[in-house]
C-alpha cells in the first residue's frame, strides 16, 4: 500500500454519533499498552500522525483514518491496563460494542497482542467477544523487535494457545521498529476490502 493521502476524518466519543462510511473499514482492537498507536503510525508510515504516550488509555475515541479515499482504518479505544474509573471503561466497551453492531462498512478486526507475553484475561475475554459480535480476528502479535529470533516460534505458540483461536486463524507477528508484517498487514487488509489498482471499492 501506497500512502497517497492520509487524513483523520472523525473522532467519536462515547456520546457523539458514529459515521455512515461508505468505503470499507478495517478496525484495531488491543490493550492500552499494546503498541496500537505505534502500529497505525508504521501502516501510514507516519512517526507520530496517531498520538503514541507513555500512559496507556491514551485513546478514548474511535478514530477513523481515511486512506487514499479508499479505506478507513479505525482506532478502537484500548482495554485493560488504562487507568480510568470501572464506569469510564463500561462506557468505552459500549462504545465499541455499538461501532461492531452498527457500522455497515466494517470488513474485518486485527486484534493486538503483545507477543513478549501469554494473552491476559483481558485479552481472551476480548477475543472470545469479537467472536460473539460475528467478526473473526485477525491477530497482529506486535513488539517482535522485543524478543530474540529464538523465542519467536515459542510466543506465537503461546498466543495461540492462551487466545484458543479458531482454526485457520491468521496470526501476523509485527515490529514498528523494523517495520516486519506491515506488508503482509496491508496486503491483507486490500484484499479484505477488495482493492485492487486501478478499482475503486465501489466498483469491485
Amino acid at each position: 500500500m501506497i500512502i497517497r493521502s492520509l487524513e483523520l476524518e472523525t473522532v467519536c466519543g462515547v456520546t457523539s454519533k458514529l459515521p455512515e462510511n461508505t468505503l470499507p473499514e478495517i478496525a484495531f482492537a488491543g490493550k492500552s499498552n499494546v503498541g496500537k498507536s505505534s502500529l497505525i503510525n508504521g501502516l501510514l508510515n507516519r512517526k507520530s500522525f496517531a498520538r503514541t504516550s507513555a500512559t496507556p488509555g491514551k485513546t478514548q475515541t474511535i478514530n477513523f483514518y481515511n486512506i487514499n479515499k479508499e479505506l478507513y482504518l479505525v482506532d478502537l479505544p484500548g482495554y485493560g491496563y488504562a487507568k480510568v474509573s470501572e464506569q469510564e471503561k463500561q462506557k468505552w466497551g459500549k462504545m465499541i460494542e455499538r461501532y461492531l453492531h452498527s457500522s455497515k462498512q466494517l470488513r474485518a478486526v486485527f486484534l493486538l497482542i503483545d507477543i513478549r507475553h501469554n494473552p491476559s484475561a483481558n485479552d481472551k475475554m476480548m477475543y472470545d467477544w469479537i467472536l460473539s459480535q460475528g467478526y473473526h480476528p485477525i491477530i497482529i502479535a506486535t513488539k517482535l523487535d522485543k524478543l530474540k529470533r529464538s523465542q519467536v516460534a515459542k510466543q506465537l505458540k503461546a498466543v495461540k494457545q492462551g487466545l484458543q483461536l479458531e482454526p485457520g486463524t491468521q496470526v501476523i507477528p509485527f515490529s514498528a521498529v523494523t517495520k516486519q508484517g506491515r506488508g503482509e498487514i496491508w496486503d491483507l487488509a486490500e484484499e479484505i476490502c477488495g482493492l485492487k489498482e486501478g478499482v475503486k471499492p465501489e466498483e469491485v
